[in-house]
């Protein structure tokens, strides 16, 4: 099966090296044949696969929700309505950690703002956006 090394299976399929060992050692990407001198070979197949991951990781699935998305690709059985199910999920994740860091903007903005509308360019012990990080109970709310 396997007809290119691992070189070429990186270029191929725009992943580095280490990553590719990476994802042979979860068992996310299938062992490698090797050659008579132990170098590792690689087919077509390999390159589909491997392109399916890179693919998922940038749109920033987990490794277990790319095993999950592998494993439907393999199974001719199973509904497509999974895959849109671990895609909702993801689209879930997602937008929370936008909210979370739409939330830190803001607790940030404020912190400069404050700076802006009280600092008097003293010394920074006295700042009073550092005294506001030290306070363990600040009035306004955690970003």
């Amino acid at each position: 099966m396997g007809s290119f090394r691992i070189g070429v299976l990186a270029a191929r399929s725009a992943t580095s090296v280490p990553t590719i060992r990476y994802y042979e050692q979860i068992n996310l990407l299938r062992r490698a044949e090797r050659r008579a001198g132990g170098q590792r070979t690689y087919g077509e197949a390999d390159v589909e696969r491997l392109t399916f991951i890179r693919r998922c990781r940038e749109f920033g699935f987990s490794i277990e929700q790319v095993r999950a998305l592998v494993a439907l690709l393999e199974d001719r059985e199973r509904s497509c309505m999974h895959a849109r199910e671990v895609a909702v999920q993801h689209l879930a994740d997602v937008r929370s950690k936008l909210e979370q860091l739409r939330a830190l903007e803001r607790g940030i903005a404020e912190f400069i703002e404050t700076c802006d509308t009280t600092c008097s360019s003293g010394p920074a012990a006295d700042c009073v956006v550092l005294q506001d990080l030290t306070r363990a109970n600040r009035e306004r709310s955690d970003p």
